[in-house]
């Protein structure tokens, strides 16, 4: 069947909504969900066979005047068809903003714990940080703004793009299918995460508007 993808305002979110979610598994209970639908705009969902496989919290804005995708939280089900749903819920995200922000480059940004989720930002571009590029200042003040914008900016520090902690209230939170194809140098970015203290990674890259036609292009059923 095919994948049904969904997105709502979250003030339009239920109390079995959000129980559904905690349900599904991962790393998000009722009490993260529960803040945030306060915290964020729309929720998009994605479902195989009526069942709940992944859902998005996310808002659109602009910070400084630039447009920008913020995911506040993620969660894909750990099966066969992650890839899959994953791919729906960024194509529904790449949407979203080619129908906000048409003829513009986008940034888009999140926190992320393992080097899984980069999977979620295959398609974007000039993503800080990575492997063997050092940031450079402009690349580093996004990242200290959406330190601000996440509410992580007591914890982050500018030169590793790391929230050393309270960093989990929300994150890209996937596990991939082929781990072993991870490279040895992207895992190492996320190396200094201390991830079992709540630490994250704050991630940014681009979709310029070319590339965002093609990425935010409604599939067929």
């Amino acid at each position: 069947m095919a994948l049904q993808v969904e997105t709502r305002d979250c003030a339009a979110l239920t109390d079995a909504d959000l129980d559904d979610m905690a349900s599904m598994g991962g790393s998000f209970d009722i009490g993260l969900l529960s803040k945030a639908k306060e915290d964020w705009v729309l929720c998009t969902t994605a479902r195989l066979d009526d069942k709940l496989h992944g859902f998005a919290f996310a808002t659109l804005e602009r910070i400084g005047g630039t447009p920008c995708v913020l995911l506040g939280l993620m969660s894909v089900k750990r099966t066969g068809k992650r890839d899959q749903v994953l791919k729906g819920l960024m194509g529904e995200a790449f949407h979203r903003a080619l129908m906000a922000f048409p003829d513009e480059d986008v940034v888009v940004g999140t926190r992320m714990v393992k080097p899984d989720a980069l999977e979620a930002f295959k398609h974007l571009d000039e993503i800080i940080p990575r492997p063997k590029h050092r940031a450079v200042g402009e690349e580093r003040a996004w990242g200290r703004r959406l330190a601000r914008r996440f509410g992580v900016d007591a914890n982050y520090d500018e030169q590793s793009f790391v929230v050393k902690a309270n960093g989990q209230s929300g994150f890209i939170d996937h596990e991939s299918l082929k781990p072993e194809k991870i490279s040895a140098d992207v895992a190492g970015v996320f190396e200094p995460v201390p991830a079992a203290k709540g630490g994250s990674i704050i991630v940014h890259g681009w979709t310029m508007a070319e590339d965002l036609i093609k990425l935010g292009a409604r599939q067929p059923a």
